[in-house]
C-alpha cells in the first residue's frame, strides 16, 4: 500500500439503524486496532517445552479511537447520547486502498478538553461488540 493521507481514514456511524453510515464530524486523528487473545495448550509433552497455541480459539476484539472537534451540536448530541445510554451501534471505518471494516461497537470512553484560547476538543474510544466484517477496497 502506498503512503496515504491520515484524513482519508474515515470513522462512520449508522445513527438511524438503517444501514446508512455518516462520517463522525471533525475527527482529526483516528485509529483502528485488532487484537486476538491466545489459548495456551502447552503440556508436558510439548516439543522441547515450546509453547503451543490452539488455532482460532482466542477472543477477537477491535478498538476504534479518534479525536477532534464536533462541527455541530447534532453530532455532539448523538455521540454523547450513545455514550450515556450505553448504546451499541454499527460503526464503519474506511481504510484507504485497503478496505472497510464494519460492525457493532460501543463507546467506552468519551473525553472533552480545551484551553481558554482554543476550541473544545474530544477523544472517543469504541470497543467491538460482535462479529466484524471486512470488504476489500
Amino acid at each position: 500500500m502506498a503512503a496515504q493521507r491520515g484524513k482519508n481514514l474515515l470513522l462512520k456511524v449508522d445513527a438511524t439503524g438503517s444501514g446508512s453510515f455518516a462520517t463522525v464530524a471533525g475527527l482529526r486523528a483516528r485509529s483502528l486496532a485488532f487484537n486476538a487473545a491466545t489459548v495456551d495448550i502447552t503440556h508436558t509433552e510439548s516439543a522441547d517445552e515450546w509453547r503451543e497455541l490452539l488455532a482460532g480459539a482466542g477472543v477477537k476484539t477491535a478498538r476504534l479511537s479518534g479525536s477532534g472537534i464536533f462541527k455541530d451540536a447534532a453530532s455532539d448530541e448523538t455521540v454523547r447520547g450513545y455514550f450515556f445510554a450505553g448504546t451499541i451501534r454499527d460503526w464503519q471505518v474506511a481504510i484507504p486502498d485497503f478496505g472497510t471494516v464494519e460492525g457493532a461497537f460501543q463507546i467506552t470512553a468519551l473525553e472533552y478538553s480545551g484551553s481558554h484560547d482554543n476550541e473544545l476538543t474530544f477523544e472517543i474510544a469504541l470497543e467491538s461488540a460482535g462479529a466484524l466484517t471486512f470488504a476489500a477496497a
